[in-house]
């Protein structure tokens, strides 16, 4: 199974990162990816951009180098009632939106109430994807949330930089994934890469996909034709505007 497109990936605007949007296409190339999304943290983090990024992200070219390009956030959610930390009004313009539960936006609470944040997220028509919801710093009811994930057609992610960076993440996501396939669910594998040598490295995601044989139908890594549609789907309009045919060279 080949894996073409990783839709998680932070460039040194997110503030803890550390390569460009043309860093991380080069190595993208280089791996044989057709596909990134640029999902830089959104503004109420500590260090993160401005709404402002988020709206003038119609600048970067929708295809560099070969490598078409996504432009995104990774969206906090803020409370229990599913708020995020960018306004709709911005995230209309995106290609894509993430959503997920960062501590300093979100400290850690019941499970009911860490789950019901979670829920109402997946409401907000914006939202594609929840991304790490492995995290053990939240208990959450994943039976709940993967109905709710069928419901809205919100894609559900396998972060490979949890398995690194969240100690305890991998008999979580473990669990997600049983249940996204008896559920029927598409899930999203996503490097979180903050360096550009890490983007489309999905290795220890991919032994949670072999453990449980996770059906490829439901991976939406293997098709670009297939995130597109789900995107068009979301009422999203992906990789509108200008390509780039090389670093610094405009068609």
């Amino acid at each position: 199974m080949k894996f073409i497109l990783d839709t998680h990936c932070h460039t040194i605007a997110s503030g803890h990162a550390y390569s460009t949007i043309n860093e991380i296409v080069e190595v993208a190339k280089e791996k044989g990816l057709e596909l990134i999304s640029i999902t830089d943290h959104g503004p109420k983090l500590s260090g993160f951009p401005n709404v402002y990024y988020f709206s003038n992200l119609k600048v970067v070219p929708s295809e560099i180098k070969g490598v078409k390009v996504l432009k995104g956030v990774e969206a906090n959610i803020m409370d229990c009632e599913g708020n995020l930390d960018l306004p709709q009004e911005f995230m209309k313009n995106l290609d894509i939106v993430l959503a997920g539960l960062h501590d300093p936006c979100f400290i850690p609470r019941t499970k009911e109430q860490n789950t019901q944040a979670v829920l109402n997220a997946m409401n907000n028509p914006y939202v594609d994807i929840l991304v790490h919801p492995g995290n053990p710093l939240y208990k959450l009811d994943y039976d709940r949330i993967v109905e709710e994930a069928h419901r809205t057609n919100t894609l559900i992610e396998i972060n490979n930089s949890s398995f690194i960076s969240r100690e305890g993440s991998y008999e979580n996501c473990l669990e997600i994934a049983k249940k996204c396939k008896e559920r029927g669910v598409k899930i999203i594998l996503g490097s979180d890469t903050h360096y550009a040598g890490d983007v489309g490295n999905f290795s220890k995601a991919r032994k949670i996909l072999g453990e449980v044989e996770f059906p490829e139908e439901l991976i939406m890594n293997t098709s670009v034709e297939k995130l597109v549609s789900f995107l068009r789907e979301k009422g999203k309009h992906p990789l509108r505007g200008r390509k780039r045919t090389g670093i610094g060279s405009d068609l």
